[in-house]
């Protein structure tokens, strides 16, 4: 019995294999991930890696989903729809501290056995130039990402600390997960 992770992102099935957990199959969820009216932002990234999970069960394997989502203020910033919305996302980053928060939800076979946890981490960003913005973008690293930017990556340099956890900044907070696994034999 394996664990399917139901999500595209490398960095996600980069950090479980950092973790010495084998993904047997990528299977991405496609689901609505509108935030709905009134919803809370970590309510919002819990419920869309519960759907994403759910989304995804068959009756063989263990599943794996999250989300990740950056919260300034009370406004959730997605992926960004083009270049000219990831400026306007790292303009409003600049100079501040926002918050970070990955869901995640581990699904048992058929279903049963859902587990499900949550890390948010504070960011402050280094005050930013256009320039320094325009330079990022070109990098092409941030259109996949919420709130336009990756910390794995480049986007390590427009961050002046975190605090709490970087796992859960890249899009998993690793110990969490690892200690689900654990509970139920998959690493």
């Amino acid at each position: 019995m394996g664990l399917v992770l139901a999500s595209a992102s490398p960095r996600r099935r980069s950090l479980l294999a950092s973790a010495g957990v084998v993904v047997a199959a990528v299977r991405p969820a496609d689901i609505d991930e509108r935030r709905r009216p009134g919803e809370a932002p970590v309510a919002y990234a819990v419920r869309v890696a519960r759907e994403k999970a759910e989304a995804a069960i068959d009756d063989h394997h263990w599943v794996l989903a999250a989300d990740t989502i950056v919260q300034l203020g009370d406004d959730v910033l997605g992926k960004p729809a083009d270049r000219a919305d990831a400026h306007a996302m790292l303009r409003r980053l600049a100079g501040r501290t926002h918050l970070v928060t990955t869901a995640w939800t581990l699904a048992g076979p058929g279903g049963a056995d859902v587990r499900s946890g949550s890390s948010t981490t504070a960011v402050t960003f280094r005050p930013l130039t256009d320039d320094e913005i325009d330079a990022y973008l070109d990098l092409g690293e941030s259109m996949d990402k919420a709130g336009a930017y990756g910390a794995q990556a480049h986007g390590v340099t427009l961050i002046d600390r975190i605090e709490g956890s970087l796992t859960t900044v890249i899009g998993l907070p690793v110990p969490q997960v690892l200690e689900a696994l654990a509970t139920v034999g998959l690493s």
